[in-house]
């Protein structure tokens, strides 16, 4: 019921912007989400990847999507670990492609 529109896996967080379906469920997304990599991370890596809870916001009508998810891919380059959004191979969008981080 969600569509990823942008995604940005930093050191130690993930930033995500979704847009849900008129069925959508958030926590049943995150938890599922959270347990396949959650899982699929210990077995390689015998650690746990995610802590319990997360933060989430809802974008209000006078929010600009794109604006939002061009901060989102901006992260890397304010944290000084890529030059250009582009250049950042952690980050990307499942709706939009490549063209939301050349922006």
């Amino acid at each position: 019921g969600f569509t990823v529109l942008v995604y940005c896996f930093m050191p130690d967080h993930l930033h995500q912007l979704v847009q849900g379906d008129g069925e959508a469920d958030l926590p049943r997304f995150v938890k599922d989400f959270k347990q396949r990599t959650g899982y699929a991370y210990r077995r390689a890596n015998a650690k746990a990847l995610w802590q319990k809870s997360y933060h989430d916001h809802v974008v209000r009508a006078e929010e600009d999507i794109e604006d939002i998810a061009r901060y989102i891919v901006g992260n890397p380059v304010r944290a000084s670990l890529a030059d250009a959004p582009a250049d950042y191979p952690y980050s990307g969008s499942f709706a939009w492609g490549r063209s939301i981080l050349e922006a």
